[in-house]
């Protein structure tokens, strides 16, 4: 029997996706269903029915729909999503529906009631460029509606689309586009765009390669709950035009622009990446990243991750320094916050006491806001911790309760869940609960280095010591030279020690003390380990160095700021403290 002949023809095809669909649906499974079910119900089917147009299929939060021509898929396009916008008005951001829509005019071939082919395939693709809420139509339907339709155009370039051969011309209708849900809960926090990268290799097969990067980078920096990141088809229209970053910024709305360029020469890989202040147009940071070809994933997991880990502290610091220079006397929640962190940091008497009366002010006056009650647990730990002046039971108490109450309103925040589960740890004791608040952290966001850093001391005081080793190691990898470093190193200093490995613990502590002279706790690694090395002369130097910043201090002192799952790790550096000649008490 002779084969039937392969059934094509013209149509316009649109293809709608919602934004966000697996986090609506992990947030509300039936709910999202229900709501989808009956949107279908009162916007999508009626308005394909007036417009000519069949639906083909619904693909779980997808859709493809065939018109007879483009006018009447632009036209229906564009009141679906005018509709949408009406109807998520009433809704809480987090709820809302927002639809993506892709229009291509090409052959089909149809295959039953279903279709399928490149006039398919390139309708998807430019579903995944259009902006959240918006329209994005090839360059076919453009030449065919465009003295048809009232509505404006921009120009998006030519497009090399996945699976297709040949470039596609892109533009973007500019509908009014129902809001984006938000990445972070605070619309105080600093947003960031990342551009597609520029391919210099001259070779279109490593656009894929650098696109991505760029994707990937995406979603690593979409973990960090203390920036916005803007969506990849936001960032992505900009793609193969030479655009002012300035003006990028002010059309996305972000204070920050992450851009750069991949190349190929011969077997090697070298990625260029900068961060760029969006209203300055300054630099903040850039650097280059290098790796052989033939280990292109690994090279693209590296790049990656290094991108990442210097991207969040660059935001970071460049936020404290605007928020000192642009409002030092603020009582914005956010800036009293940003205000604070150095002086966490720092891990002195004086600066601690400035760091909670800075976040007190902060949490007093926006309760909800998770990061900077986190960060007041860990001001007060430190007070105890350290033994500050005035320490006593009561700060326990008060970081115990501002990391509880962080807990219960930000439990998918990486840095809430560290910054409390170490707070349980060292200040309630609670060793079980604090190392699994501590891995779901990193299983957040492994990229966060104070993240890494706090699951690498909460393992080191309540969990096993490789887990600790490792975590803090990887903290340093991913942050070398930035706040919290001495921790991080002290950190290291400690394992050694309790593994009787005095020697690698007093390299650790030389390093920690090159970062941060005046951190009492790394003294104590200094004298300890030099003690059990035999080195007396160099353990009373330090010694007197540790007397000199932190009068009257004494073992009973330490011991009493100092907790652990295994007594061992914190007697072997009293043990080591007493041989020097430190007092046993204050009297």
């Amino acid at each position: 029997m002779a084969e039937l002949p392969v059934q094509r023809r013209l149509a316009a095809i649109a293809v709608a996706d919602v934004v966000g669909y697996s986090r609506l649906m992990g947030a509300d499974e039936n709910g999202t269903l229900a709501a989808l079910r009956q949107l279908r119900i009162e916007i999508l089917n009626p308005t394909v029915r007036e417009h000519g147009g069949r639906i083909v299929k619904v693909m779980g939060d997808g859709v493809l729909v065939e018109f007879a021509s483009a006018v009447n898929a632009v036209t229906a396009a564009i009141e679906l999503q005018n509709k949408m916008a009406q109807a998520n008005e009433p809704m809480p951001e987090n709820r809302r529906i927002v639809l993506r829509i892709g229009i291509n005019l090409g052959d089909v071939i149809g295959d039953g009631s279903d279709i399928y082919g490149d006039g398919v395939n390139i309708a998807t693709r430019l579903e995944a460029l259009a902006e959240p809420g918006g329209v994005c139509i090839s360059g076919k339907v453009f030449d065919d509606v465009r003295d048809r339709v009232t509505v404006r155009f921009r120009d998006l370039g030519e497009k090399t689309l996945k699976n297709i051969a040949r470039p596609v011309r892109a533009y973007a209708l500019n509908t009014a586009p129902a809001p984006a849900i938000p990445p972070v809960a605070h619309g105080m926090f600093p947003s960031l765009a990342v551009l597609p990268f520029e391919n210099m290799s001259g070779d279109p097969e490593q656009e894929y390669f650098v696109d991505g990067i760029v994707e990937d980078i995406i979603t690593a920096l979409s973990r960090f709950k203390s920036f916005a990141v803007t969506a990849r088809n936001s960032s992505f229209v900009y793609k193969g035009h030479a655009v002012d970053v300035r003006q990028i910024a002010k059309e996305l709305g972000v204070r920050y622009v992450l851009e750069g360029s991949g190349r190929r020469a011969g077997n090697r890989l070298r990625i260029s990446a900068q961060l760029v202040d969006g209203i300055s147009g300054a630099q903040i940071w850039a650097d280059k990243f290098d790796g052989p070809f033939e280990d292109v994933f690994d090279v693209q997991d590296r790049i990656t991750e290094s991108v990442v880990a210097v991207v969040e502290p660059k935001i970071q610091r460049a936020e404290i320094d605007r928020s000192r220079r642009e409002r030092p006397e603020s009582l914005d929640a956010y800036d009293l916050y940003l205000q604070a962190l150095p002086d966490v940091f720092v891990s002195r008497p004086e600066a601690n006491a400035r760091a909670i009366v800075l976040l007190e002010r902060s949490i007093a006056l926006d309760p909800g806001f998770a990061p900077a009650l986190a960060m007041t647990g860990q001001a007060y730990l430190l007070r105890v911790a350290m033994q500050f002046p005035g320490a006593s039971n009561a700060d326990a108490e008060r970081a115990l309760a501002v990391a509880r109450a962080a807990l219960a309103i930000a439990r998918d925040d990486a840095m809430v869940l560290s910054y409390g589960g170490f707070v349980l740890i060292h200040m309630g004791g609670d060793y079980h609960t604090g190392i699994a608040l501590l891995r779901r952290a990193i299983s957040e966001n492994p990229n966060n280095a104070l993240v890494l850093q706090q699951a690498g001391v909460g393992a080191l005081l309540g969990g096993d010591l490789g887990e600790a080793a490792d975590y803090l190691q990887r903290a340093l990898r991913l942050n070398p030279n930035e706040l919290g470093t001495h921790w991080q190193l002290t950190g290291m200093a400690h394992i050694r020690m309790a593994e009787g490995r005095y020697e690698e613990a007093l390299d650790w502590a030389m390093r920690s003390q090159a970062v941060n002279s005046g951190y009492d706790a790394n003294h104590w690694m200094l004298i300890a380990a030099n003690a059990y090395l035999g080195h007396m002369d160099e353990a009373r130097k330090h010694l007197a160095a540790l007397e000199s910043i932190s009068p009257g201090v004494n073992l009973a002192r330490i011991r009493r700021g100092q907790h652990a799952i295994d007594p061992h790790r914190i007697e072997v550096l009293i043990e080591g403290m007493r041989m020097a000649g430190m007092r046993k008490s204050g009297d």
